[in-house]
This record gives structure tokens, C-alpha cells and sequence, in this order.
């Protein structure tokens, strides 16, 4: 049984039952998966024969799990503070000091890494996902039938929130045993080893520039062309960062640079569809 995670907007559908005095509630306690009954109690409510306490200052934008003894906070701080974070679509996001890792303002992250996923028809294929994050592009690709999927994740607390998010691929179903690869470690340190052309499509969705400008580089671009068969299919996630503030034009800069790698490209979205040339030259020198 998992054990429940509950939010803003859970723990007050509770307290307006109790009100009520209603004996019980349907809500959901894996974040809109499905739905649950639970039996409410004058100091808490009861599901499955277990009983727990509302939670003490239950704050917004947080979500939070059952530790076998107490609810607390979906969060580490280790090097930097890792959050899992509700929306409004169920799915989370998740935030790295505060910054927002991905797109929810006007889609559900899940279903934005559907479309994503699908721009590099992953069926039979096997895909190499650089910047793993919740998995999502991860669970989108093993629902769609790859082959396998190869994903590194450099963040352990990153790792350790997929444990508890259930919209994340779960490691205890045998499909995704099969098929999914989960790697802890940094893309750019792994990607040397990857063999010449055995990888069928690449799912490439870095942090933003600031953080991360090594996954943006010529020398980690020419190595996804290295990595990648003849023809095959790169989505690489850009989004707008400092357009605004400096007129900076990120999508255009990616795709310059995975050009030069031999890739032709074209704007897609919040990001750039690349798919390389079979003339493209191995300009790693191995």
C-alpha cells in the first residue's frame, strides 16, 4: 500500500467534511491518480486500516508524505533545496532553489512530455534521456513501447523524489524493470562511454543555461551526434530563458550549435526538433 500524499487542497476537502460531521470522504491521496474513501475521525480520518492525523499548518505549494510516523514536506536540502511541488493538473513539478524545473502555467507537465515524447516516435527504439528529472519523459516513452530507455539523473534527491511521486515510472512494475535504465550521474561524464551510433533518439531537457551551460555546449552537442544512428530524432528543451530581460535567443542558439554538429533542426515549441544527417562527420576523433 503507498502511503498517502497530501495537499493544500486535500487537507481542507478533510476539515469541510469534519465540519460537516460527515463519516467519510472520497478524495485522492496519490496526487489525482485515483480516488480513495476515507473514514473520518474526530482527530484525523482512517484509510485501510490505518489512521493519521491532519496536518499542523498545512502550507500551499507543498505536498506532503507519510514517514510511518508523522506528514511532512516532499523536500531535501542537500547541496541545494529539492521540492516536489502540486498543480493543478495532479502531475507535479518539481523546483531546485525555487526555480521551476518544468512547464505547468498553461499544461500538465505529464502531458507536455507526451507531446515531447512523441515528436521522437519512440516505439522499438532505444532512447537515451540525458536529464532524467521525475521521469516523465521516461514513463511516456515505456508506455509508448521503446526498447529501452537509458536516463541518467545527476541529483540523488531528485532520484528520491520519483520514489514518492506516483506519477513518476514505478520501479516495482516488471514493464518498467524491462525496459528503464535509471543511471545517478552527471549526462557529460556518462555520454563518453556511450557507443558510436547505438542510440535510435535522444530526449535532451537540461536546466536552464545558467545552471547547467555545459549541457549546452558544442563539445556535449557533438557527442549526442556521435551517440545518435543516421537519421535519428533529437528533442532538445530550450524554453525563453532572459529573453525578455536581455533579448537573448536561446532556441536559435541551440540550434545553431546542433548544426554545427550536423544536425538540421527546426524550432518546435519551447524547444528545438534536431535530427541528424546521415553525412554527419564523427567530430569527437574516436
Amino acid at each position: 500500500m503507498a502511503a498517502p500524499l497530501i495537499t493544500l487542497t486535500v487537507q481542507q476537502k478533510l476539515q469541510a467534511a469534519q465540519r460537516k460531521s460527515e463519516s467519510s470522504i472520497t478524495v485522492s491521496l496519490d496526487l489525482d491518480r485515483s480516488d480513495a474513501t476515507v473514514e473520518l475521525l474526530p482527530a484525523g480520518w482512517r484509510h485501510q486500516g490505518v489512521t493519521y492525523p491532519l496536518i499542523d499548518k498545512c502550507k500551499d505549494r507543498t505536498i506532503y508524505y507519510w514517514n510511518a510516523t508523522q506528514f511532512e514536506p516532499v523536500s531535501r536540502y542537500t547541496t541545494s533545496l529539492i521540492k516536489l511541488v502540486p498543480t493543478e493538473w495532479g502531475a507535479p513539478t518539481f523546483e531546485i532553489d525555487g526555480i521551476k524545473m518544468l512547464p505547468t502555467a498553461k499544461v500538465s507537465p505529464f502531458a507536455d512530455a507526451e507531446r515531447k515524447v512523441g515528436l521522437i516516435q519512440p516505439r522499438g527504439k532505444v532512447i537515451l534521456d540525458t536529464c532524467g528529472g521525475l521521469g516523465y519523459f521516461a514513463a511516456w516513452c515505456i508506455k509508448n513501447q521503446a526498447q529501452q530507455v537509458l536516463s541518467f539523473e545527476k541529483n540523488p534527491d531528485v532520484i528520491w523524489l520519483r520514489t514518492l511521486n506516483p506519477w513518476s515510472p514505478q520501479i516495482d512494475v516488471a514493464e518498467t524493470q524491462r525496459i528503464l535504465k535509471l543511471t545517478q550521474g552527471d549526462i557529460t561524464q556518462h555520454i563518453g562511454s556511450i557507443a558510436d551510433e547505438s542510440i535510435d533518439a535522444v530526449l535532451h531537457d537540461p536546466p536552464r543555461f545558467g545552471i547547467a551551460g555545459e549541457l549546452y555546449s558544442q563539445d556535449f552537442y557533438d557527442h549526442l551526434a556521435r551517440v545518435l544512428k543516421r537519421n535519428g530524432r533529437l528533442f532538445h528543451y530550450t524554453g525563453t530563458p532572459n529573453k525578455l530581460t536581455s533579448g537573448r535567443d536561446v532556441p536559435n542558439e541551440v540550434a545553431t550549435r546542433l548544426r554545427n554538429s550536423g544536425f538540421a533542426t527546426e524550432l518546435n515549441g519551447d524547444g528545438v526538433l534536431a535530427i541528424k544527417k546521415s553525412h554527419v562527420k564523427n567530430r569527437q576523433g574516436n
